[in-house]
């Protein structure tokens, strides 16, 4: 499988969440429901051959299925909540972080 890393934008990590039937989810378009079931039966070859078209899609089925977070991950991002520190109250980059996460202070405090 690829290693590249897409971010996963919240209506992608909503339509995951709705195809396994977990909460914070919603239910995509036809076309976007055959694409689910087609990437959940994927050998990792296809997989790979999928994220070539639609990465987001694959990244967010490959953390529902592999990673023991997966669940939690998407539903912060489906919810708008920063991946790592899990507040909600400010825009977050694309990768998922709220802005004070994607630029940590150093420790120094001199900013750079």
């Amino acid at each position: 499988m690829s290693t590249t890393n897409p971010s996963i934008p919240a209506d992608v990590a909503a339509h995951v969440l709705w195809h396994y039937g977990r909460d914070g989810g919603y239910r995509p378009g036809s076309f976007t429901t055959q694409l689910l079931t087609a990437m959940a039966m994927a050998d990792p070859a296809n997989l790979d051959r999928l994220a070539a078209g639609f990465p987001d899609y694959v990244a967010a089925v490959t953390a529902i299925q592999y990673d023991p977070n997966g669940v939690q991950y998407l539903t912060d991002i489906a919810a708008g909540r920063c991946t790592r520190c899990k507040n909600d109250d400010g825009p977050t980059t694309p990768a998922g972080l709220c802005e004070a996460c994607a630029r940590p202070m150093p420790l120094d405090g001199a900013v750079q």
